[in-house]
């Protein structure tokens, strides 16, 4: 909704355009019935609450005895031609246009009730959860979700609300029939207008649909309820002749055990509304932080790593795909391979770079606004506005939101296309310049697609145009309807790349916070309407914030036809890295090549940043990191077995082997250091040196790692089970000449973080987020689930392991097997 060229003086076009539109005017508020509406949502909730409260575990467990033919003949008979699908206003929305919504929708009450679908409610808990919330919070508390829930509905005009002037109708925080839907005309009281345009209140054509809709549902709960209880007369269900019960919680559904962020989402609507959890969003971004620092540092440590992220790149670039002509890429036909390797590495490194400052100024603002909301919680008050810093923080991070949106949606729009999978779908437009970069991408015609992959390709496109329909369905909703695809259609499933899986999970990350910014209502429901004064001012804010960042970026511009980018080039197996393989005198020559070639490509990259940037990205997140004095581990020489070989030597000989993440930047810090040392004199001799804490040895006589942030921190011994063991062997393990590494089966690796005291919860795409629940630590950490195999291989637990050291300072000694006693 755009507020900027509203007229406040003309009422008519506010409530207009706040979705009034050309319906019946209505001249007198006897017209309007919304009294009758309220009492009958009242005394059906009351009937609701009644029978819940004393046979809502009878109730629970009858459901849930049924089969599946049972609960969908019971949802029809008090629901008449339901919905068979999920989300049926999306199914909606795709069979009828715009003049046939206009001209009225054969589908109104899949627009106004999406939830309503047998597919959803025929599950053996949906319909209890709903009975549950339905129950248990009064009719106000879902006003604003049920008329969000009606989005689509709205926004394609498929409902169309009368129009009432003059008037505002009343639903927040009004817990009684005679208030809720309550009807106060401007000329009663001056602060009704003001009400309506703020969004506090409802247009009275919008609040009587809420009103229906709200109605309809209480009703069929209540029909429900009766054929279930088919034994006992419905007007004895809720008499004082049968107890009240204690009220119990029902579990949620979980993915193989374990919390999942697409069944938090499925079960949304069937729920109470949750409230804002910055809480929440501040794991999730310090998690996604610490992800995009640990790409960073894998693209400079490993050099498998770096090689497999250039490939994976390659498999999704546009110049794969063939043209309307069957023929290749200028590129492949004159055998100018080394431009397209200069775009991918300078891709890579980019967005490497990009993604670790956005993430980070996201995390930031999120930490922020929990502070903020701490310091004014006792004074926020629905009936108030928010205290100014707090309400401009909030305009700010939604608009640093849809920022971040549009770098996964661009990834999606460039990648998807071109990914194997999806590659024979598309064509692109001719053109005989090697060096062209925009590239004209289109459908192929007449394409025979099946159900799930033409559900698939027009949710895909929906992202990634941006556009109207986007708009309409709304961008979470889209995710949320992606994801549930996804995971419960095996074959849409396998056409995903791990690639697009990460862009997916990073768009799910970023619209997680912009649903939780949505239910902070009453507030959220004014936002678009503040924004107008503030949003030149927000956006000059950003500009100045991402200006390191384009420094960053311009950086590895122009460097595509360079010898640097020839340096990163991983087509002439400089890379080749074989640490998963039995240690031997050639193997680790290999590995040690491997790894010089990639220190000198970063050297490279470093100077080549410093040269173009200088002290520009002094306050970046990138230039604090690379600053740091955390260290890369290298492979020693070759020396021939030697068992007498005393252990310290071999601990001193595992320390040497370490060098600075940024030799270049390192270097800088510690001449700046020096350069103020010298400037305070004997002030800084007195300061307490902090020193970087070492784990306990390991009882198996593996060389304990040096902690990388860590400080002075005593680590556990976990005592766990052999499978287990067996994972934290194998994520850190050293391979050794007589032995080599296996594979890690994903649901292993589950059950390894379970047994040190993470919670695991299944993001979208193909992320998974471990939350601490009995460690002396906070922070959380995000691992990517294999793809398409559901083993780690060796090389992916043995970073795996590197990330933990790195955030935990966990090494391989620290596991032990628990006796059976214990």
């Amino acid at each position: 909704m755009d507020f900027s060229n509203l007229d406040y003086n003309d009422p008519e076009s506010v409530m207009r355009a706040m979705g009034g539109g050309p319906g019946t005017n209505l001249p007198i508020p006897e017209s309007v019935t919304p009294q009758k509406r309220s009492d009958q949502i009242f005394s059906d909730w009351n009937q609701l609450k009644s029978i819940l409260d004393r046979h809502a575990g009878t109730i629970h467990k009858r459901w849930a005895k049924k089969t599946k033919t049972q609960r969908v003949e019971i949802l029809l008979a008090a629901w008449p031609h339901m919905p068979a699908t999920h989300r049926p206003d999306f199914a909606a929305f795709r069979k009828e246009n715009v003049r046939q919504r206009e001209a009225g929708t054969k589908f109104r009450g899949a627009y106004m009730w999406p939830y309503i679908n047998l597919e959803g409610l025929s599950r053996p808990k949906t319909l209890p959860l709903l009975l549950d919330a339905r129950s248990r919070n009064t009719p106000d508390v879902f006003a604003a979700a049920d008329e969000d829930a009606a989005h689509l509905g709205y926004a394609t005009q498929a409902i169309m609300p009368s129009f009432l002037n003059e008037y505002t109708m009343m639903f927040t925080g009004r817990k009684t029939p005679e208030s809720y839907g309550e009807l106060i005309s401007w000329d009663d009281d001056d602060r009704a207008f003001e009400w309506l345009t703020s969004q506090r209140g409802m247009h009275p054509g919008q609040g009587l649909i809420l009103l229906e809709m709200q109605q309809r549902i209480l009703q069929f709960l209540v029909a429900c309820c009766d054929r279930i209880m088919h034994d006992i007369a419905l007007e004895h269900l809720g008499s004082e002749q049968y107890p009240v019960q204690p009220l119990s919680d029902l579990p949620r559904e979980t993915v193989n055990g374990f919390e999942s962020r697409a069944v938090m989402a499925a079960e949304a609507p069937y729920r109470a509304p949750a409230s804002l959890d910055f809480g929440r969003l501040e794991s999730l971004f310090a998690a996604r932080v610490a992800s995009a620092e640990d790409h960073v540092w894998a693209l400079r440590e490993d050099p498998s790593y770096f090689a497999d992220a250039m490939y994976e790149l390659k498999e999704h670039r546009q110049e794969l795909i063939k043209d309307s002509n069957g023929a290749e890429h200028p590129l492949f036909k004159l055998h100018r391979e080394e431009i397209l390797w200069g775009r991918i590495i300078g891709n890579v490194v980019t967005s490497a770079y990009l993604n670790l400052e956005l993430w980070n100024e996201l995390h930031s603002q999120v930490q922020h606004l929990q502070s903020l909301k701490a310091k004014h919680e006792a004074s926020i008050s629905i009936d108030e506005d928010l205290q100014e810093e707090y309400l401009d923080a909030l305009l700010k991070f939604q608009h640093y939101l849809d920022q971040a949106s549009k770098g996964p949606l661009g990834q999606l729009k460039t990648c998807v296309p071109a990914s194997p999978a999806f590659r024979s779908w598309f064509m692109r437009a001719p053109n005989g310049d090697p060096a062209y970069t925009k590239m004209q991408i289109s459908s192929k015609p007449n394409m025979n697609l099946s159900q799930f992959e033409g559900e698939l390709l027009w949710l895909l496109r929906v992202l990634w145009n941006d556009g109207h329909e986007l708009f309409l369905a709304g961008l979470s909703n889209v995710v949320d309807e992606l994801e549930r695809l996804v995971q419960s259609e095996p074959k849409a499933k396998a056409m995903i790349s791990s690639f697009i899986a990460e862009h997916i999970a990073d768009l799910a990350i970023v619209t997680e916070a912009m649903r939780q910014l949505q239910i902070y209502q009453p507030w959220a429901a004014m936002f678009e309407e503040q924004m107008v004064d503030k949003k030149e001012g927000i956006m000059k804010e950003f500009a100045k914030t991402a200006e390191p960042w384009g420094c960053l970026l311009n950086a590895t511009e122009g460097l595509y036809h360079s010898k640097i980018m020839r340096c990163g080039d991983p087509s002439d197996q400089k890379f080749y890295y074989p640490v998963a393989k039995r240690r031997t005198k050639e193997n680790t020559e290999a590995m040690r090549s491997a790894e010089k070639q990639l220190d000198a490509f970063w050297f490279a990259i470093d100077q080549n940043l410093q040269t173009t940037a200088g002290s520009r990205i002094d306050g970046t997140t990138l230039r604090k990191l690379l600053a740091q004095p955390r260290t890369l581990q290298r492979t020693p020489e070759w020396a021939e077995p030697d068992r007498g070989k005393d252990k310290k030597d071999t601990d001193q000989a595992v320390e040497s082997l370490r060098k600075p993440l940024s030799e270049l930047y390192f270097d800088l810090e510690r001449c700046t250091e020096r350069t103020i040392h010298r400037a305070e004199g004997n002030k800084t001799e007195a300061k307490k040196k902090k020193t970087r804490g070492v784990p306990n040895p390991a009882a198996n006589g593996d060389a304990a790692p040096l902690a990388q942030d860590i400080t002075n921190d005593i680590q556990p011994n976990f005592k766990v089970d052999a499978r287990a063991l067996r994972v934290f062997r194998t994520l850190f393990y050293t391979p050794s000449a007589n032995a080599t590494p296996g594979e890690v089966p994903w649901t292993d690796f589950l059950h390894a973080m379970v047994a040190t005291g993470f919670a695991p919860e299944k993001m979208y795409g193909s992320v998974w987020q471990f939350q601490p629940t009995k460690l002396d630590v906070e922070r959380s950490i995000q691992f990517h689930e294999p793809h398409p195999a559901g083993k780690l291989p060796y090389r992916t637990a043995r970073r795996f392991g590197r990330r933990l050291e790195r955030a935990y300072g966990w090494f391989g000694g620290m596991f032990e097997l628990a006796s059976k006693a214990t």
